[in-house]
């Protein structure tokens, strides 16, 4: 496995707007920008090479909502594209990757649906991730308001006997509060499955990013980074750089 270490900024979406959330609490959001897209290009602007979107709203509907701008970002920027929220079919998967985006992550369905993401990961492969949304190591689902029985670990080994290559671990606790990211559970995942881990939430420095990509040669591949950007803790250009 290639010692990779991609960054990934962040743009969740809902209104049509680009907006952050603290733990997932749709109560609690800020709103940072107007256009999805003109976030996109910025970040594409800056060197990203690949962007991480999410559809908020489809998450919380259970269906794609602000796909629009997902699509215009993949087909007009020179950046891949990957889109979380909201796809709970076929269909939805194909709607993306038809048009141009690059990877696909199944969050609430693959924990709710096993087998249809394990057809997913047979049809598609690595265009597929793996979205683990973990609340004190068990696995979170729709938006973060329902916590399952199953432990992120679990979940991840019987995924990775599916096929799937690559997984977005969110330790919730940390989502949206700039208080470093949960990087022992993190390596943990990577270990167990012996797959990429790409972290998600609570990066807030340059030293956060540095300290995960001290672990790339234990399967962690990248980190997600949304709010440190916006609060201007560094930019994207610096995190790439670094």
């Amino acid at each position: 496995m290639p010692n990779e270490f991609i960054i990934y900024p962040a743009i969740d979406m809902r209104g049509g707007r680009c907006v952050r959330l603290i733990q997932g609490d749709y109560n609690q959001e800020t709103v940072y920008g107007d256009s999805p897209f003109d976030m996109a290009k910025s970040f594409a602007d800056q060197g990203a090479t690949w962007i991480h979107m999410v559809d908020l709203d489809g998450a919380k509907e259970g269906k794609r909502i602000n796909d629009q701008f997902v699509i215009k970002a993949a087909q007009q920027l020179n950046a891949r594209i990957q889109i979380g929220g909201g796809i709970r079919t076929e269909e939805d998967v194909v709607h993306y990757l038809e048009n141009g985006v690059s990877r696909v992550i199944l969050g609430s369905v693959a924990v709710n649906q096993p087998d249809f993401t394990k057809d997913m990961l047979k049809k598609y492969g690595d265009k597929i991730a793996i979205g683990l949304d973990a609340k004190d190591g068990m696995v979170a689902t729709e938006g973060w308001l329902q916590t399952s029985s199953l432990s992120a670990i679990e979940l991840g080994k019987k995924f990775a006997d599916y096929g799937a290559e690559t997984f977005i671990f969110t330790d919730i606790s940390t989502d949206g509060m700039l208080s470093g990211p949960n990087i022992e559970a993190t390596e943990k995942l990577a270990l167990e499955t012996g797959k990429r881990i790409i972290a998600s939430g609570g990066v807030s420095s340059l030293s956060d990013l540095q300290q995960l990509k001290q672990k790339a040669s234990s399967g962690i591949a990248g980190a997600i980074v949304g709010k440190a950007i916006y609060t201007k803790r560094f930019t994207v250009k610096e995190a790439l750089e670094v």
